[in-house]
């Protein structure tokens, strides 16, 4: 596959931002591809764009000649890209960029982009489904403290755990509209129910959902949470808004441990600050038949991933690509994950475009979960190519 040539510009995203949307004129067509938008980063993310948005769109513009000389053939050729645009171009635009990329190979090989990654991919991964939101993806004035409050199927059948999370997402609408009188049925950034409850509150909706109604069923689900607390972290303190109090580290470690125990938690992300490799060790520690997840801790990033296994951290890992850019670099995070036994978990992000190919990347590099909300908006449209992916390999 030849570029012959690059075009950028900028779209809006979910939350009615702008991102960049990268497209490509080769040989075999035309083919675009865009970056979503984060609201909750980690202070170790890999900046969006070099300078601004604007500066991006024309450094792009500018690099597409020195491409048109170049054989594209295999994913590994994506690194003719990262040596020419290196410190050029933000994050967002090499994710872009390199996705357009691997569309247009794929095309000319009458191949899906997964199957550049790895052809012989067969692991599905499981659902994660963000049911009831807070933190700073809501924008009620009382909110959970939590980011996200998760429902995760126990089938590895895509299509059934996309159908058993939006009729767990239904039942617990008519549980809200009875013991949250401020609940108007109102979806936050990632398209989860906006509420006024406390995380307490909300992890018991989640409890009757999967003890009362689920099991009766025969379907099982787990529970999980994304705590995002560097968020609420400053000074050595985790600062609660409902209700408002302050908790040490220590009281931290205490508070989350009896919520595991409690409320039966299976899946745990950041639930400490993003320096604090030594409290995620030891939680890992008390519950290592738990999903301890790094995602502002490690940031797609393969020394801090490291830095994690070598301190024990964690046992899973958020994999979301625009917060390094370079897919090269998420198959180093990928390969270094599988090796140590973490899990992998490929994320979404709060503002987020029409754009599907993270469910081809999910596949190709054998995530073990798949991160996309439940229903409505763009993220569907991701969930439902897996789907696809599903189908045609039976």
């Amino acid at each position: 596959m030849k570029i012959k040539r690059v075009e950028a510009n900028s779209i809006l995203d979910s939350r009615g931002e702008k991102t960049i949307l990268v497209s490509i004129v080769t040989n075999v067509g035309k083919f675009s591809a865009s970056a979503p938008n984060g609201k909750s980063t980690g202070k170790y993310e890999a900046k969006s764009y070099l300078k601004s948005l604007d500066e991006d769109i024309l450094s792009i513009k500018g690099v597409g000649d020195y491409f048109t000389k170049e054989d594209f053939e295999s994913f590994d050729d994506l690194s003719i890209i990262e040596e020419t645009v290196k410190g050029h171009i933000g994050a967002n635009s090499l994710f872009a960029l390199e996705s357009a990329c691997l569309k247009a190979m794929a095309k000319e090989q009458k191949k899906e982009v997964w199957q550049l990654i790895n052809p012989k991919s067969k692991k599905f991964p499981q659902l994660v489904g963000n049911c009831i939101g807070g933190g700073k993806h809501s924008n009620s004035e009382k909110k959970p403290d939590f980011q996200e409050f998760l429902l995760i199927p126990e089938t590895n059948s895509v299509l059934q755990s996309y159908n058993t999370n939006r009729d767990a997402k239904v039942d617990a609408e008519v549980i809200l509209k009875n013991i949250d009188e401020k609940f108007k049925a109102k979806k936050n950034d990632e398209n989860a129910w906006e509420v006024s409850l406390d995380d307490k509150s909300v992890l018991e909706v989640l409890k009757d959902v999967k003890e009362n109604i689920f099991d009766e069923r025969s379907l099982k689900l787990d529970i999980g949470i994304d705590l995002a607390s560097s968020g609420f972290y400053k000074r050595h303190t985790y600062l609660y808004q409902n209700p408002m109090l302050k908790r040490e580290d220590d009281e931290q470690f205490s508070y989350i441990s009896n919520l595991i125990k409690n409320c039966n938690l299976f899946y745990i992300e950041d639930p400490f600050s993003e320096e604090d490799f030594e409290s995620f060790a030891k939680l890992l520690k008390k519950f290592p038949d738990k999903l301890i997840v790094g995602d502002d801790l490690t940031v797609t990033n393969s020394a801090r991933l490291e830095k994690a296994i070598e301190n024990k951290s964690i046992n899973g890992i958020i994999v979301k690509p625009n917060q390094c850019g370079s897919l090269l670099e998420v198959a180093k995070v990928c390969a270094l994950a599988k090796t140590n036994k973490i899990k992998i978990i490929f994320s979404h992000r709060s503002g987020e475009t029409d754009e599907t190919i993270l469910a081809d990347l999910a596949f190709g590099f054998g995530a073990d979960f798949f991160k996309c909300g439940i229903e409505g908006d763009v993220r569907e449209e991701k969930i439902k190519r897996l789907i696809e992916i599903e189908k045609k390999m039976k």
